[in-house]
């Protein structure tokens, strides 16, 4: 079973990462197509890209060295996701339970960005949420395994 959420969150990954290139890739025939024109060794299947675009496989490592370099992220991260990292300890505390459920952890520069987020209009508040999540998408991207 673990293998199969190790295959689902690669086609997380890889879906993200084809998303944000130049020209977004959305089907595994153009995934097969854009592939096969970079990497060197054998040429894919459509149905090889269908099985990494539905967690259904994962591919083996020259083809994800190929996918990383075409796609500007880290074979490390595509492979096998951002490395753990340890919490810091906060200002409103370090509890276990507090980590785990996200409350309780915030600095004091996220609670001044926060209750200055709270009072943007509805359009400000997407726009602030989709660069956030394009920047913390690049720090997992590029964040190495000895990164903690």
């Amino acid at each position: 079973m673990p293998l199969k959420d190790e295959n689902a969150e690669f086609a997380d990954r890889l879906k993200r990462a084809l998303k944000r290139g130049p020209k977004s890739i959305e089907t595994s025939t153009e995934l097969a197509h854009h592939f096969n024109l970079r990497h060197k060794n054998d040429p894919i299947t459509v149905q090889a890209a269908h099985k990494w675009m539905q967690g259904k496989g994962k591919p083996t490592q020259d083809k994800i060295d190929t996918l990383a370099e075409w796609l500007g992220v880290s074979a490390h991260w595509l492979k096998n996701g951002p490395p753990t990292v340890k919490p810091k300890k906060t200002i409103l505390g370090n509890r276990k339970s507090d980590i785990e459920s996200g409350a309780s952890t915030l600095t004091a520069v996220e609670m001044k960005l926060l209750l200055r987020f709270r009072h943007l209009t509805e359009h400000q508040a997407y726009l602030i949420v989709e660069m956030v999540d394009q920047f913390a998408l690049e720090h997992e991207m590029w964040a190495g395994p000895s990164q903690n």
